[in-house]
């Protein structure tokens, strides 16, 4: 997509973010420039461009301002996060699902809150509070039920189901519970082909054993190729949590 937009496009977003330079300046304001000013401007246009769909320069900047200001309220310096971000590619619908219910459940796990709809700051919180008014958050991707004709953009599968299903992991995660969901399964796993079992190592240990990709071992195999990478971090353990996703 960055690669389609104009010089024009691209310097009008920079200058959202940033002050540029003063030849970008002197572009957006029309004025005239000179040849080896036109070429110049080109060079670094490139550079914006570049940066304007980079992760890490878009995670870099980010840290950078949190960490100014979270340090200039507590009157310290250094970073503000310890690690550096992971960005993982979501192959399938059981990674997309696991991720999500991992970042849901955080609070949980850190003992900051003890039920989904009491953690702040997470999108579970705001799903449930939308689905008691029999909505769903505006801002967020919507769940649009199971396959079918004409599909609706959104996540395939049921608000309700998504909700007890992190719900159902939380408890098993507790420590006073067993690390299994007695008598059912839910029926979102049901869906996916997981069982319980496998289902709470993803939600729970799901940074420890994927890497650059998350998905099934076929659907790795293709990003690998896709990507030329000679070797996939996390192969075995799909192979194993995810076989009949």
């Amino acid at each position: 997509m960055a690669d389609s937009w104009s010089m024009k496009e691209v310097i009008r977003r920079w200058h959202q973010l940033y002050q540029g330079t003063l030849l970008s300046q002197k572009y957006q304001r029309e004025d005239t420039l000179s040849k080896s000013e036109f070429m110049s401007l080109e060079e670094t246009v490139t550079i914006y461009r570049q940066r304007l769909y980079d992760i890490s320069w878009l995670m870099r900047n980010l840290n950078e301002h949190i960490a100014r200001e979270a340090n200039k309220e507590d009157g310290c310096t250094g970073r503000f996060w310890e690690g550096r971000f992971k960005s993982q590619a979501l192959l399938d619908e059981s990674a997309v699902l696991a991720c999500m219910a991992y970042v849901d459940l955080n609070p949980i796990r850190a003992k900051m809150d003890t039920t989904p709809e009491t953690s702040k700051h997470t999108s579970i919180q705001q799903r449930i509070h939308a689905l008691i008014k029999g909505e769903q958050p505006r801002k967020l991707m919507r769940f649009v039920g199971n396959y079918r004709q004409n599909m609706p953009k959104g996540i395939a599968y049921s608000l309700i189901d998504y909700c007890e299903l992190v719900d159902c992991t939380g408890r098993c995660i507790r420590e006073d519970k067993a690390g299994h969901i007695e008598h059912h399964h839910s029926p979102i796993l049901a869906r996916l082909g997981l069982d319980s079992e496998q289902w709470l190592t993803l939600t729970t240990e799901f940074e420890q054993h994927f890497h650059t990709a998350v998905g099934s071992e076929h659907m790795l195999q293709q990003f690998k190729h896709h990507t030329d990478h000679q070797r996939i971090r996390g192969m075995a353990k799909a192979r194993v949590l995810l076989q009949q996703a």
